[in-house]
């Protein structure tokens, strides 16, 4: 009888040490899978943030120009190579193409910009309502041009001259979210820099060397509004504040450091995304180009306006109003 209790005794507490450890080892994997699930739902609405922070693409016009124009077009059709919510990196490639039609006879686009690039982001918290992330990008930009830079009296050929350039961008972002029952309100700032690979004598047309900035500092700052709700994920009105500043931090033709008339690229533009659109907006803004971003015209300095049409993944966040 004694024996018995104490084989029963024995078998209890082996029972007890399986369900306990059985509970250890269930408990433990939930564990791990809510923690993955969490990281799940954040890298998937920081893929929100990333394509909110997209560079979107223009049409309309621009006045202020030295050279007239009839139409201006940044089409910038963003690819995005991957997004999963798996991974906390977002990469995105831009075929991107600047063109300006020249309000001349047979109305010409001579020397546009071609600037594909990609672009990686990562996030370095996982607040989604105070998001900081980085973005690392490599991008080019050449004319299409095979004629000699410079001409016969030794100034930028512009006609048929050749201008390339590639270039590293490191920006990092902070953000801001707030989303109400009657509106949705983002903040983004974000600052970086920018090193053309003209600073290592490689991937540049070499006349530029000393004439064109190499070195510059970015920033730039949004601010979107959507309004009109109908539930908790459709948005009608769209309003959206773009700031964009770029400053030559290197020596070129020996403007000092503080000149700002031909280091400093500034714009700021406004948009309207109405209910009916769903990736659409109307555009006005308004700048100045110290050292313009036109290929081969980049030694110009000019204030601008300019109004049209923005159109891409960044306007598209939202699901269209029935």
């Amino acid at each position: 009888m004694y024996s018995m209790s104490i084989r029963l005794i024995s078998l209890s507490s082996r029972l007890i040490f399986s369900l306990g450890l059985t509970l250890s080892v269930a408990g433990f994997a939930y564990g791990m899978q809510d923690t993955i699930s969490q990281n799940h739902r954040i890298n998937y609405l920081f893929n929100n943030i990333y394509r909110e922070n997209v560079i979107p693409g223009f049409f309309g016009n621009e006045y202020g120009n030295p050279i007239k124009t009839s139409l201006v077009a940044d089409v910038n059709p963003n690819v995005i190579l991957v997004n999963t919510s798996k991974s906390r990196f977002f990469v995105l490639f831009s075929p991107r193409v600047k063109l300006r039609l020249l309000e001349a006879r047979k109305a010409p686009v001579r020397s546009p910009s071609y600037m594909p690039g990609l672009k990686i982001y990562s996030r370095i918290n996982s607040d989604t309502e105070r998001p900081q992330f980085l973005a690392l990008a490599y991008s080019h930009h050449s004319n299409g041009q095979d004629g000699t830079t410079l001409d016969s009296l030794g100034q930028f050929n512009r006609g048929i001259g050749k201008f390339t350039t590639n270039y590293y961008t490191l920006d990092y972002t902070l953000g801001k979210k707030i989303i109400s029952p009657h509106r949705a309100v983002s903040q983004y700032g974000s600052v970086g820099i920018e090193l053309h690979t003209g600073l290592f004598n490689r991937g540049y047309s070499r006349e530029l060397k000393g004439k064109y900035g190499f070195v510059r500092i970015n920033s730039g700052w949004i601010y979107s509004l959507r309004s009109g709700k109908i539930d908790s994920e459709k948005y009608g009105n769209h309003h959206r504040m773009q700031t964009m500043f770029t400053y030559i931090a290197d020596n070129y033709e020996n403007y000092s450091f503080t000149n700002l008339r031909k280091r400093l690229n500034f714009n700021l533009q406004y948009s309207y995304q109405p209910g009916f659109t769903q990736n659409v907006a109307f555009a006005l803004g308004a700048g100045y180009r110290g050292q313009d971003d036109y290929n081969i015209y980049f030694e110009d300095s000019y204030s601008y306006i300019t109004i049209g049409v923005l159109f891409g993944t960044a306007l598209d966040l939202r699901k269209k109003i029935d």
